[in-house]
């Protein structure tokens, strides 16, 4: 990808544009970081670009925007422009194709402004972005109300930058993004929750969802959040500080730093399970009473799958993240009724497509604890491998999902999921054998 985006640089250099690199990419490999896109700018307009290269797609051609496709990679490709008036908060009114200068001056942060020409290996610098880099500040370029009135998401943009790149604000930064909070309303759910995911993935998440908090963002898009802050907790069993605390202690334990030195087969987080350990005690608040030993949160992990729930479909999550997310949350507080369960019943809990992500909700919980105690989670990681490991040597599926449609004459849902995995942990115990008795079971069991 780098390569070919040098490619195009080559190409439109050698027309007589100015083209460099931009932004984020710039950004990241002054930080060490593989930049994962290669945006360009270019003093091309659209058409000429077009021209020049082969394959494009006028994906904002109206804004100066054209997508290349090269070499099986896609590239942004932006005519320098200026921008005026922002009245719905995101968007320009109208744009002007200009110079290299006044289309780094219309962008957001210092540090996203720099431009890169990798022919002359010469970065291009109009906003002091390189020495915010050395003061690791988040800085406005130019006017930081009216960059905030612009588009209203970069006040969560700074949240992100700061905390994923370790770096801190500028005094008028955290001025300007605290005076004018409430924009946030007017922001669409998909954009916050986009932004929100990328906090959440990145470093110092916990951090950044304290700052959240702190700036009064959090208790415009998730209120039922900040009722954690200052929720007491048993002392018999935490120690750590309020349900908070905990949280964000578990969130961090999700780091690279914290995460299990023997793990189950690595993989990365998922979105589901990184908002699975947010939320995992959200219901603490509504379960909240106190008996003549201890305070306690009954039903808390019920609850809290169902505010979980309303939460995500609030901020637009997809149906199937959403129904990951309720389940771990539902199920967060189920290990240690687990390793009393007979063995067919461990199996099952085993075999579900979600089992990992609960356990790593279990471990992060833990971790989130003081005293901390892994004992179980290192017990039952022990099992579950044991038991994966047997899955290997069984033989080949005895029914597939369409087929069981077919039997009952029912679409595919979730119930399809049920019966395979009752049919594989009824396979893990010898007590189906071949797709015969398979079939019959099917219809004995789940036909109406």
């Amino acid at each position: 990808m780098k390569v070919t985006s040098i490619e195009i640089i080559e190409t439109l250099k050698k027309a007589g544009h100015e083209a460099y690199w931009a932004g984020g990419c710039v950004r990241d490999m002054l930080l060490g970081i593989q930049p994962k896109d290669f945006d360009i700018v270019t003093s091309a307009k659209p058409d000429e670009i077009e021209r020049l290269i082969k394959r494009t797609i006028p994906i904002g051609k109206k804004f100066g925007v054209v997508l290349a496709i090269q070499n099986n990679h896609t590239f942004e490709i932006a005519t320098f422009r200026s921008d005026s008036g922002y009245s719905d908060g995101r968007r320009p009114d109208a744009i002007e194709f200009t110079d290299a200068k006044k289309d780094a001056m219309r962008r957001d942060f210092t540090i996203n402004a720099m431009f890169y020409d990798p022919l002359e290996d010469k970065i291009i610098d109009y906003v002091g972005g390189q020495k915010d880099m050395e003061d690791k500040l988040i800085r406005f370029i130019g006017n930081a109300e009216e960059r905030i009135k612009e588009d209203h998401l970069r006040i969560l943009r700074a949240v992100r930058f700061k905390n994923n790149f370790g770096m801190q604000y500028h005094p008028e930064t955290y001025r300007w993004i605290c005076k004018h909070v409430k924009l946030i309303k007017k922001i669409s759910a998909e954009r916050i929750q986009d932004e929100l995911n990328k906090i959440i993935s990145g470093k110092n998440a916990g951090k950044a969802f304290e700052e959240l908090f702190e700036t009064g963002i959090l208790n415009l898009i998730i209120p039922e959040l900040c009722k954690l802050k200052g929720l007491a907790q048993p002392l018999q069993y935490h120690q750590e500080g309020d349900v908070w605390d905990h949280t964000v202690k578990a969130l961090d334990a999700l780091t690279d730093e914290a995460m299990d030195p023997d793990p189950l087969p690595a993989k990365e987080p998922s979105i589901a399970l990184r908002w699975a350990i947010l939320l995992h005690d959200i219901g603490k608040y509504d379960t909240f009473s106190i008996d003549r030993k201890r305070i306690r949160y009954d039903q808390h992990a019920e609850v809290g799958a169902d505010i979980s729930k309303k939460i995500l479909t609030r901020l637009k999550f997809p149906k199937k993240t959403v129904d990951m997310v309720e389940w771990l949350v539902r199920h967060h507080m189920m290990m240690m009724p687990l390793v009393k369960m007979a063995d067919h019943r461990k199996r099952h809990w085993f075999l579900m497509p979600g089992f990992e992500d609960l356990l790593e909700v279990y471990r992060t919980d833990a971790l989130g604890t003081n005293p901390t105690d892994l004992s179980l989670y290192e017990e039952i990681k022990k099992e579950y491998r044991h038991e994966i490991a047997k899955l290997k040597l069984m033989p080949k599926q005895l029914i597939k999902g369409e087929d069981i449609m077919k039997l009952l004459n029912i679409k595919a849902g979730k119930k399809i999921g049920k019966i395979l995995a009752d049919i594989r942990e009824k396979q893990l115990s010898n007590k189906l054998k071949n797709k015969k008795e398979t079939r019959k079971y099917v219809l004995d069991k789940y036909k109406k």
